[in-house]
Order: C-alpha cells, then sequence, then structure tokens
C-alpha cells in the first residue's frame, strides 16, 4: 500500500506540515531587536541552509504518526500542527549532525549540509534547529509535552553517544543493539505518537496505547533500514550501500552474520581494520546470499505485531486502520 494511501485521513493536514516547515525556512527573527533581525535575515545564509535542510523530502512518518494518533478524540490542530512539526524539524536536526559526525557526502540523493558547507555550520543548523523545534513545541502550551521533547532529544543523544564508543567493538550484544535503536529512533516515534495522544486528550490507557505503538514501530523501521543497508542501492537510499559497517556501526544484520560465520568473517576484519572496501563488499554479499535478510524481517514484524497488539482498545476509525497499514508499510519496503 502506497503511503498516501495510509495518510488519507491526515493527508489535508500534513501538507499544512510542509508548509509549516517553509515559514521555518524563511528564519524568522521578529523576538530580537529590529536591526539585528533585518541583519541575520538579509545575510540569507541561515534562510539558504534551512532551506536545503528542510526540503530534504522523505516519508514525513514521524508529524503523520503524531497527526494520526491525534484522530482519536479532540483533534486541535492548533496544538497538533505546531507539535507534528516539532516532531520533523527534530527529526531533521539529528539528521544533519549524524551526517556531519559521520561525515556523510549525500542524504536523500542531495548533498548534506556539511558537504555543501562544512562541518562547522552543520553542527549550528542543527543546533538552531532543536532550538525551533523546542519553541514549537511550547508554543502547544502543554508542559507535558515540552518535557516530552526536551527528554526525547537526551535520549537520543544518549543513543548516539553510546554508538560512538562503541563504534568497532565486536563485543556487543543483541541487547546492546536493542538499547540503542530505542534510543536514536524508537523513541522519536514514540514521541509523536504519545505527543499526539497527549495533546487530543486520550484516556491515560489510550495514549499508553499509542506510545508503546510508536515505540515498537520504530524498532522495526530501524531494524528495516539496517537491512537495507546491506540489500539496498545506492539510488534507492541516497547514500552508500555498507554506509554502517564503514562506521563501525554493529546493526542485526552483521551480528547475525557475525553468528552464522564465526571464522573468517568479513566483519571481523573490518573491525580490525583490514581490507576496507573488500571487507564490505564481502560481508554484503554474504548478507545477501543468506537466510540473514529473512530473519532480520521477521525480527522486525515481530515488533509491528507488538505494535497493533492493543490497537483495538482504540475508537475504531479511519486513523486506526491507517496505524495498521502503515506497520505493513514498514516491514514490506525491500521485501
Amino acid at each position: 500500500m502506497q503511503l498516501s494511501k495510509i495518510y488519507e485521513p491526515i493527508q489535508q493536514d500534513l501538507a499544512k506540515v510542509e508548509d509549516m516547515m517553509k515559514s521555518v525556512s524563511k528564519a524568522d527573527f521578529s523576538w530580537l531587536p529590529k536591526q539585528l533581525a533585518h541583519d541575520l535575515k538579509d545575510s540569507g545564509k541561515l534562510a539558504e541552509l534551512l532551506t536545503h535542510s528542510l526540503k530534504g523530502g522523505g516519508k514525513r512518518i514521524r508529524p503523520a504518526l503524531t497527526l494520526l494518533s491525534g484522530k482519536f478524540y479532540d483533534y486541535n490542530l492548533d496544538y497538533l500542527l505546531p507539535m507534528a512539526t516539532a516532531v520533523e524539524i527534530l527529526h531533521t536536526a539529528t539528521l544533519v549532525h549524524d551526517d556531519a559526525i559521520d561525515k556523510s557526502p549525500a542524504r536523500r540523493g542531495r548533498p548534506t549540509i556539511n558537504k555543501v558547507w562544512d562541518d562547522d555550520k552543520a553542527i549550528l543548523l542543527g543546533d538552531y534547529l532543536f532550538a525551533k523545534a523546542g519553541e514549537l513545541a511550547a508554543t502547544t502550551q502543554n508542559l507535558r509535552v515540552t518535557k516530552l521533547l526536551a527528554q526525547t532529544l537526551m535520549t537520543i543523544t544518549s543513543g548516539e553517544l553510546a554508538q560512538s564508543f562503541s563504534a568497532f567493538n565486536l563485543e556487543q550484544t543483541r541487547q546492546h543493539y536493542l538499547q540503542r535503536i530505542s534510543s536514536k529512533t524508537a523513541s522519536l516515534f514514540s514521541l509523536a505518537t504519545e505527543s499526539g495522544a497527549i495533546l487530543s486528550q486520550a484516556p491515560g490507557k489510550s495514549a499508553k496505547v499509542l506510545k508503546e505503538y510508536g515505540y515498537n514501530l520504530g524498532i522495526a523501521f530501524q531494524i528495516v533500514d539496517d537491512i537495507m543497508d546491506f540489500i539496498g542501492t545506492e539510488e534507492e537510499m541516497g547514500k552508500p550501500v555498507g554506509s554502517d559497517l564503514a562506521q563501525g556501526t554493529l546493526t542485526l544484520p552483521a551480528m547475525l552474520l557475525l553468528e552464522h560465520y564465526p571464522e573468517d568473517n568479513p566483519v571481523k576484519e573490518l573491525f580490525q581494520n583490514r581490507d576496507r572496501q573488500k571487507n564490505i563488499k564481502l560481508a554484503i554479499e554474504l548478507v545477501r546470499s543468506s537466510s540473514i535478510v529473512q530473519e532480520c524481517y521477521t525480527v522486525a514484524s515481530d515488533y509491528c505485531a507488538k505494535a497493533c497488539r492493543n490497537l483495538n482498545l482504540l475508537p475504531d476509525n479511519a486513523s486506526r486502520q491507517s496505524l495498521i497499514n502503515l506497520a505493513d508499510y514498514v516491514v514490506a519496503r525491500k521485501r
């Protein structure tokens, strides 16, 4: 099923998220003294960076989740729209920083901020976007979701630090992997769904169902992304195949590869700094020719099933079906 079909209940409002992101690109400084605001805006540099980063496309799954989660009770766009935009801008900021850290030349088929400008500009732009996400969350006038956004940023950062400290380390378990992707990816999905529930005044049990849905969907989404790093193409992903291995990041497919081939393993060789390109290529070939891909999809499917397990406790409407269809979409990518 196409995302456009899944997004039908909130399609028009998702377009309003795009409009709000375009307005963010204009770099409004209305809170500053008039002359300073004019000088900053007149330079045009920040607006150029913002336009490049926020125009990157993507599936917009996270803001869609906020809007869909808000559809079960009091659907108030005055609050849900800025929060959905905040969630997507927070996500964009993490990507800008990730690309700078990883020295990535491309993202979604376009040059990265760090490639076009430099790492310094990328880090500062990411900081600006984090602050903008916080400001948008504050406009909901809901302390709970504003605090939740800040906590999510801390969680994501802790996951990134854990990944950085464990780079090229073979002594990692699946539990380490799940903890890392739960911090880096699932926490943002969970923020999207829980904030939508809170802002629509969902009862506690319903808010918990939506929070758990977001968390488990986020785990499944990242596992499929990690599979794609082995079986996708550079054109599909907008970045080189095997990027995670090149950065020394041990994902589920690589862990299974180590389990399947404990001796003479290209991942081991790579992490010991031997024949980098050759071993990345060998690892990709081994994963593609084995049962590892299907095993990873099975794990992702299990998390999608967990995500949908309690959705029947929510009101039966089109948005509930969209959440179910979205879980199916996540595990159908490049199957």
